[in-house]
């Protein structure tokens, strides 16, 4: 049975629904309006959704929310429609209401047709401006009910199962080495990691392959749930002001910032020793690679990400993106200061300073 069934058992009166064109031609979104329908929920649709949703399109979307009165808001797509509908509420919620009453939060349901973001069980949104990519985290626009129905994801192009796969990667890693990982988003992201190997090269050659997608969208949720508790760490720091600044796909961004950010919190070129060098060296363990030493359970760890990133098709650099060189220095500056300002640094289990994420920007490039 098709998960997103599960829609004809939802309570409530009008739906407000948040897709894109794509989800619409594949008649996936119909779908979920005629389940819906069948629960006696009538639906306005919005389906102006791009990737990078900016405040423009949180303000378009937001005034057709406020006009509809739903009282069921759905999200059907990849992460940025999930991140559409979350800035959606949080900035409506936010909004003086008409009555003078409190904002009436909307039941939440989230429905992602790619396995990358975990946004359907995360606090996060993402939303573009003019300054860059804004990161909002609120408990407020975490959804109320995750469908996780890997039909949903079975057209997704090779490159968009690269992106976003290796993006659920990143928040596995990123929440596994946090200063905040505990017990519970430990045991979640190391079950994503060892799905995510086993799983996402098969994917990659066969979207098709309805265990690995069970697999791998499974393994995004998890992620998902790790790092919305333990947060993230600069990887995604670096990755947000780079994507923003040169318009690159936000999980490509992650997989070219990843191995060079990971020997730096490893403290390769000094005593791996640290808290980061252990944690990394666990995950060559937990997947049976060599790892004797710290030492050589990191730098096991990190080929084997190197080794799947190549698999994958994932570039040797920035710069293979088309990034031009130039541009890119005079970029550093700017992209190293919102880096720093990001919230994902502070649980990062390395400080950086400056400096050191514009060199880990220049070994990336």
């Amino acid at each position: 049975m098709q998960s997103i069934r599960l829609l004809e058992e939802i309570c409530g009166t009008r739906a407000f629904i948040v897709s894109d064109s794509v989800m619409e031609k594949l008649g996936y979104l119909q779908t979920a309006v005629d389940y819906l329908g069948k629960a006696g929920i009538s639906s306005v649709t919005f389906t102006e959704v791009r990737p990078d949703p900016d405040v423009k399109l949180i303000a378009d979307g937001m005034k057709l929310y406020l006009e509809s009165g739903a009282d069921v808001l759905v999200a059907i797509g990849g992460g940025s429609s999930i991140d559409a509908a979350k800035g959606i509420l949080y900035f409506a919620s936010k909004m003086d209401q008409p009555s003078g009453g409190e904002f009436k939060r909307p039941l939440f349901i989230a429905i992602p047709s790619t396995s990358g973001t975990g946004s359907e069980v995360t606090n996060f949104s993402v939303i573009t401006s003019e300054e860059g990519k804004v990161c909002i985290v609120d408990e407020f626009i975490t959804p109320d009910i995750a469908i996780l129905d890997s039909t949903c994801i079975q057209h997704v192009p090779q490159r968009v199962v690269v992106d976003t796969g290796i993006d659920v990667l990143v928040h596995a890693i990123e929440a596994y080495v946090s200063t905040m990982a505990t017990d519970f988003t430990d045991a979640l992201a190391e079950k994503a990691i060892r799905l995510l190997f086993e799983n996402l090269e098969i994917l990659h050659r066969d979207v098709k392959d309805s265990v690995a997608r069970d697999h791998v969208q499974n393994a995004s949720c998890m992620a998902g749930m790790a790092f919305t508790n333990a947060n993230l760490g600069i990887t995604h720091s670096l990755a947000h002001a780079l994507g923003g600044t040169f318009h690159l796909p936000h999980g490509r961004s992650n997989a070219l910032m990843l191995s060079a950010v990971m020997e730096y919190n490893a403290e390769l070129i000094g005593s791996a020793n640290g808290y980061a060098a252990e944690r990394y060296a666990k995950l060559a363990e937990l997947l049976n690679l060599p790892a004797r030493t710290r030492r050589e359970g990191v730098v096991s760890f990190i080929r084997e990400v190197n080794r799947l990133k190549k698999a994958l098709g994932i570039e040797d650099g920035i710069r293979a993106l088309g990034v031009d060189p130039a541009e890119f220095e005079n970029a550093l500056e700017n992209m190293a200061d919102a880096a720093l300002a990001d919230r994902c640094t502070p649980t990062n289990p390395r400080q950086p300073s400056k400096d050191e994420l514009i060199q880990i920007y220049r070994k990336s490039y």
